[in-house]
């Protein structure tokens, strides 16, 4: 969806959970201008500030290349502020602030992904977009891989919360500074290395936001970055017997749909709770002699076993949870395609060992436990004390797909019984401050053959509706004291508003699931209802 369409800006119209922005300060221009000269920040230069018509497509020709983002429309008037900010004598960070003229008195930050040095722009400009003051980083290093953490400690803490944490600390400055009063309340929104940013505040910087929103959160990092090493090892090449072909994974992906599919009464696709699915790909073993374009040799079977299997570390104990099924298509191509993953090359190469030599075909559970052990700077964000967070009456609204191909969904309702458990808390307890929903049938963040669209995105966006949109359901949330039970998502024909819904569902907090009742038509919300 783009900003500037009718659609999107109909819905922002309509929205009854943004607050009536506040009068834009007089002679917005001229004041934007005069941020460069006026901004004194401790270890930091002002790079520029611009002011920005609402409408413009804006030229990102400074961003690196590899961020694969070379403009982005600005849908509101803004001032475009961008800063370096020095962390230490040999690091530092490059923000964004993008302050609106239609702010609502709200701070955001957001998050990257990955292990990329990319600020955000299509965040900050969805949410500068609906009022928000927004900040972005680019968390420490330029561009999607991690070659800038070889011999240097320093970039490795930005990336892991530094960079973040201090753009908050700054963007906060900055936006006090233009608009020349302090923000109402302050929001995080992130998503994969972004949902850990969003956890690591909670975690160790509560006083940061008073309403995070954390989707397919990386959390369990070192465990994370080993469990997406292992899938090399177990397909190996293109060329290995032990490889599975995309043609076989589709076969796989049929069975499974086969055994699985009817589990929540409704037979779609979609997996409404893949945790359910405890599947045998047994029955797609070859007969001998016959093509074994889609069937799997006993070989190629151990292989799926395994791709379906949870990591453990040496001692035989859970390091990380297996692939969600009904993932197995899209993780063909960064997971089970024959090539090492290379995030986890780079975090292993310059991160864990510091030696561009290391080979991930040797990957082994030593290096698991090794760089479990090792966890610099605190970067594995699984603390499970999150009283802080409730004590000063914040709000975390967590998702996770359930088709992730990246980062398994059942790794986020392991966290969520983590928090449970080392607080002591039941669910209904832990809903005065943290909620947790599942979106079926949704990859890595965004897209997929659910009803994905809740709002996470720019390009993923229904309404401005707190039930339909993740945003402003933790504003609503905030602000009104008014809880999500459900986040309705929806799927439009072909992914494309202007071809109209195709069917919406109201996904349910964990640990309900979604199940059909049996009579009416799927594809609306009526028809499915949240059980024990």
């Amino acid at each position: 969806m783009k900003f500037d369409s009718p659609v999107s800006l109909a819905l922002l119209g309509a929205s009854s959970a943004l607050a009536s922005p506040a009068s834009a300060p007089a002679n917005f221009t001229s004041q934007c201008a005069s941020m460069a000269s006026k901004l004194s920040i401790p270890n930091s230069v002002v790079n520029f500030a611009q002011f920005v018509t609402g409408g413009t497509n804006l030229s990102l020709a400074e961003n690196d290349v590899s961020c694969a983002q070379s403009s982005m429309v600005v849908p509101a008037d803004i001032c475009r502020v961008g800063l370096y900010v020095a962390t230490s004598t040999r690091s530092g960070f490059n923000m964004e602030a993008w302050l609106p003229s239609n702010w609502t008195g709200r701070f955001l930050s957001g998050g990257n992904g990955g292990l990329n040095g990319c600020i955000k722009y299509q965040d900050l400009a969805y949410t500068s977009g609906v009022g928000f003051a927004s900040v972005g980083t680019n968390n420490g290093h330029n561009g999607t891989r991690g070659y800038a953490f070889a011999n240097n400690t320093d970039v490795v803490q930005d990336f892991a919360y530094r960079a973040m944490h201090t753009g908050v600390v700054v963007g906060k400055q900055v936006t006090k500074a233009f608009y020349g009063k302090t923000h109402k309340k302050s929001y995080y929104f992130g998503c994969s290395t972004g949902g850990r940013q969003g956890f690591k505040a909670a975690q160790d910087f509560p006083e940061d936001f008073d309403g995070i929103v954390a989707g397919a959160p990386a959390v369990s990092f070192n465990n994370l970055t080993s469990w997406s090493g292992r899938f090399y090892t177990l397909t190996g090449t293109a060329n290995s017997s032990t490889f599975v072909t995309r043609n076989q994974w589709l076969a796989v992906h049929d069975d499974i749909l086969k055994q699985c599919d009817a589990l929540d009464g409704y037979v779609d696709g979609i997996l409404e709770d893949p945790m359910q699915c405890n599947y045998d790909p047994s029955g797609l073993a070859c007969a001998q002699g016959s093509n074994t374009t889609t069937c799997l040799t006993p070989t190629q079977l151990k292989t799926v076993k395994g791709v379906f299997s949870p990591l453990l570390n040496a001692a035989g104990d859970l390091a990380f949870p297996r692939l969600n099924p009904g993932a197995e298509v899209s993780a063909y191509g960064p997971l089970l395609s024959g090539s090492p993953f290379p995030y986890t090359v780079d975090w292993f190469r310059y991160v864990v060992y510091n030696n561009a030599s290391w080979d991930p075909a040797s990957f082994n559970s030593a290096d698991i436990d090794y760089s479990s052990h090792l966890n610099p700077f605190g970067i594995e964000t699984w603390k499970g004390d999150l009283s802080a967070v409730k004590k000063r009456g914040g709000k975390i609204l967590h998702w996770h797909g359930q088709a992730d191909q990246i980062i398994t969904s059942e790794n986020s309702p392991r966290y969520y019984n983590h928090v449970s458990k080392t607080m002591g808390l039941s669910s209904a307890q832990l809903d005065a401050f943290y909620r947790f929903f599942r979106i079926s049938g949704t990859n890595h963040c965004t897209g997929g053959n659910g009803a994905h669209a809740i709002g996470q995105a720019s390009n993923e966006i229904n309404s401005y509706k707190p039930e339909e949109n993740v945003l402003m359901a933790i504003v609503e949330w905030v602000e009104k004291g008014s809880a999500p039970e459900t986040i309705v998502g929806t799927k439009f024909v072909n992914d494309t508003v202007a071809l109209g819904v195709q069917f919406q569902r109201a996904h349910c907090k964990y640990p309900k699931r979604n199940m059909y009742k049996g009579t009416g038509d799927a594809t609306l919300v009526s028809s499915w209802h949240c059980v024990e």
